[in-house]
């Protein structure tokens, strides 16, 4: 099984989507070789800040500590998913345009935690075939690449500086795998009424979360979210003072929730006006597999 990485350099670095390409072997999908982490660095770019962000060691720890809180309490790799994403966003602390990098993710699968993809991301071999990931996991879009879309998911599911909405949201993988790609999502408050809607579950099933997420989408087509529901005017001076905090903030914590940047959390009566409306739209949402009790009851 791959392994941890030969090499570790104090700093994280940006590895190109053409050179991420190189190291994608076979043997790599495959969990049967180990990246050739020395070659590897010898090809990357370092990051534009040489502030304690860049600092390799607590993400490839947190990447560990991750793997060992799922085998620990006897849970399946799916779940550190929801455990990872508030901490590796408060380890990181990026700007959206730092984000947006696809260089920085390719170095943290590539570079860092090649060892923890393969465990996360190999399914189960089927029909006798031998199982890879799918190289999306290592050099993929932000909805799909194994780490950007875990801080992306608590990026745009945080609510301020809370971050018990992303721990929600990251616990049911079709909010990851369908609504994390929806624009809709970028509107604060539809995010956190959709988080709220399978807090409190109404909506627990992966269809059920399609069906309303396809719903919500579809509806704003013609309904303005941010009209009837608006946010609150964000300033940047709170993430900027986060970042800058960052010289000085403790290691993130293991147990409990970090803080995110304080910022105002979106405003109560617009989430609120949402989880109302979107309830409505999911009860009329045609569901697969979800019964229609009333045309049940008319038939022979």
């Amino acid at each position: 099984m791959t392994a941890r990485p030969s090499h570790l350099p104090e700093r994280l670095a940006l590895l190109s989507n053409a050179d991420a390409g190189d190291f994608l072997t076979e043997g790599v999908l495959t969990g049967r070789e180990d990246v050739a982490s020395i070659k590897l660095n010898q090809v990357t770019e370092p990051l534009p800040h040489d502030d304690r962000r860049g600092d390799l060691l607590p993400i490839r720890e947190l990447a560990e500590d991750a793997k060992a809180y799922c085998e620990n309490k006897g849970l399946k790799a799916t779940q550190a998913d929801a455990w990872l994403a508030p901490r590796l966003h408060a380890a990181l602390r990026l700007t959206r345009r730092e984000a947006a990098d696809p260089g920085l993710w390719n170095y943290l699968a590539l570079g860092v935690a090649p060892d923890y993809v393969i465990w996360r991301h190999l399914p189960e071999p089927k029909d006798g075939k031998v199982a890879k990931v799918a190289a999306e996991r290592f050099r993929g879009q932000y909805h799909k690449q194994a780490f950007a879309r875990l801080w992306w998911a608590a990026e745009l599911f945080r609510d301020g500086p809370h971050y018990d909405p992303v721990v929600t949201a990251c616990g049911n993988q079709d909010m990851l795998n369908t609504a994390l790609r929806m624009t809709v999502i970028n509107h604060r408050p539809t995010a956190q009424a959709i988080v709220r809607l399978v807090a409190k579950g109404v909506i627990s099933t992966g269809r059920e979360v399609n069906a309303l997420v396809g719903a919500v989408n579809a509806s704003a087509a013609t309904l303005m979210y941010d009209v009837i529901a608006p946010d609150a005017e964000r300033e940047s001076r709170p993430l900027l003072d986060w970042i800058a905090d960052a010289e000085t903030a403790r290691q993130v914590s293991r147990n409990a929730l970090p803080t995110g940047p304080d910022e105002e959390a979106a405003p109560e009566i617009s989430v609120s006006k949402l989880v109302d409306y979107f309830s409505d739209l999911f009860a009329d949402a045609p569901v697969r597999g979800r019964e229609d009790s009333e045309g049940s009851e008319g038939e022979d």
